[in-house]
């Protein structure tokens, strides 16, 4: 349990800090939203997992929370490079963005699995980062 609230606390600070360095949010209602969504989709795993699943509950949990901390850590640079050197390009964004999500969806499924859970959460997991997506596109940045 503990490791589980490591990884997720620690991923949260980064992907905050991946959020705030970037020039493409214009208020910081549109930083807490697109936070807020991030953090749903975790969280709504998170409360199926402790009401759903049985004793493994705790090593699933562990093991997505790693797998969200290491799709943080994948923003890192962005963060740092666009906080310390300016260097914060659309591009660089939205393909620290990209590597990030794949790298997750792939561990995601590891970790799935290394818990002993049906792939049917990995499925669900997908359906909420779909939604996520969506409404990151529709209700933050207005592209849809």
């Amino acid at each position: 349990m503990a490791k589980a609230i490591f990884y997720f606390f620690f991923s949260t600070l980064i992907t905050w800090w991946f959020i705030a360095e970037s020039p493409l949010y214009t208020s910081m209602g549109q930083r807490l939203l697109s936070c807020g969504i991030a953090g749903a989709k975790w969280a709504i795993q998170i409360a199926a997992a402790l009401l759903l699943l049985g004793a493994n509950k705790w090593t699933f949990i562990k093991n997505i929370g790693r797998a969200c901390l290491i799709g943080s850590l994948i923003l890192l640079p962005y963060a740092a490079l666009s906080q310390f050197w300016g260097i914060n390009g659309q591009s660089f964004f939205l393909g620290s963005l990209v590597l990030s999500v794949a790298t997750m969806i792939v561990l995601y499924a590891i970790g799935t699995k290394h818990a002993g859970a049906k792939m049917g959460w990995w499925l669900f997991w997908l359906l909420c980062l779909a939604v996520a997506v969506t409404l990151q596109l529709t209700v933050v940045f207005h592209v849809l």
